[in-house]
């Protein structure tokens, strides 16, 4: 059996995505199920987690975001039967790739797919849907009427954190890298209650006439943003570090925007605050989170871990099963509607996910078996 993996470097770079041949899924045993895949979606590999966590192989597996039929279930399986049409997240440590005919999957890595919902779609929400939760609900609490303002709100996962905070009766404001992000942002539309836009403004900030803190305050009467939900910032001004990405804020700017008792919500793993910096935080009363989807897996991967000895104490794994079944309800209701490439072939997958590496692609990558 075929499956696509990623060949690492010493450096953790990835040179290559290649095909490898792997056993067959073995019999099925308690709590698994034989899972016959449907589609497939790619998200890009963090290798630095992996080698943090002991879990760098020659070959990583590759397409975690999975969709398909249940085949066989093992005795002990509570939650599905054969012909069950499940999507779910593979684990970090999962020997096979998301891109095999069949695989061996633990049932409470598996939500039940509504029947409304296509395999694209549901395979293509899934990962971004539990990170817009994380974001709007674990790390803060989003509610009517306060304001978000989500960085690239054009790429798959700030159009869902978008979808989510309008449902929740938010105020959503979104940046955008180039004029047609900014026109994409601006034609959003519920499909379900009154048809108002769902960004409330987008900024344009390739426009060097446009300043984001300015434009944030103008839009919230001064007030500043209660929630920030970021893509990544900029650490360093361009004289620091010429290598710095323009498309992204600058983390002083996060904070001019800020409202008092606010929420930053960020991707950088890497985030680094300076004395004053942190006095401008205590000020206001704000607070700062860190959004890694994978801290569901690491609860129970990492148990008696050193390095991970405070995340014993996070929600257990069902919670992650609950967020997982509130997005597909969302998905099937129209509420989230994916921002997806059409599905690609198998033979083409390589291309795609090196593309999906480098992030180059606007729109989320699928593959249908």
């Amino acid at each position: 059996m075929k499956g696509l993996y990623c060949q690492l470097a010493e450096s953790n770079e990835v040179i290559k995505f290649v095909f490898q041949d792997k056993e067959s899924p073995r019999s099925v045993r308690d709590h698994y199920v034989k899972l016959q895949v449907k589609v497939c979606a790619f998200s890009p590999v963090n290798t630095k987690l992996l080698t943090e966590l002991k879990l760098k192989k020659d070959f990583l597996p590759i397409g975690r975001e999975v969709a398909g039929v249940v085949l066989e279930v093992g005795p002990k399986v509570r939650f599905f039967k054969p012909n069950d049409e499940v999507v779910g997240i593979l684990p970090l440590d999962f020997e096979e790739s998301g891109l095999s005919n069949t695989l061996l999957v633990h049932e409470h890595s598996l939500v039940t797919k509504p029947d409304k919902v296509s395999w694209v779609d549901a395979a293509g929400t899934i990962r971004d849907g539990l990170r817009a939760y994380m974001a709007l609900h674990t790390h803060s609490h989003v509610s009517a009427g306060t304001t978000v303002l989500v960085m690239e709100g054009a790429n798959p996962f700030g159009t869902i954190v978008i979808q989510l905070a309008h449902h929740r009766g938010a105020k959503v404001i979104s940046t955008a890298g180039n004029l047609e992000d900014k026109q994409y942002l601006e034609g959003l539309r519920p499909t379900v209650g009154i048809r108002q836009p769902l960004v409330a403004r987008a900024i344009n900030l390739s426009d060097r006439k446009v300043d984001l803190v300015d434009s944030c305050l103008e839009e919230t009467g001064g007030l500043g943003v209660n929630i920030v939900v970021d893509c990544g910032v900029q650490l360093y001004s361009k004289e620091d570090d010429p290598t710095v990405k323009q498309h992204l804020p600058h983390k002083h700017d996060i904070l001019s925007l800020l409202a008092v008792a606010s929420h930053w919500v960020t991707t950088e793993e890497n985030l680094q605050l300076d004395p004053p910096d942190s006095r401008f935080l205590f000020h206001k009363g704000a607070t700062i989170s860190f959004l890694n989807e994978e801290v569901w897996q690491l609860s129970n991967m990492q148990q008696g871990s050193s390095t991970f000895h405070c995340i014993q104490l996070i929600t257990p794994e069902y919670r992650c099963l609950d967020i997982l079944k509130d997005v597909m309800e969302k998905l099937s209701s129209g509420i989230f509607r994916p921002q997806l490439d059409e599905p690609i072939p198998i033979y083409e997958a390589t291309v795609a996910m090196e593309m999906v590496q480098k992030k180059q692609v606007r729109k989320k990558q699928v593959v249908q078996l």
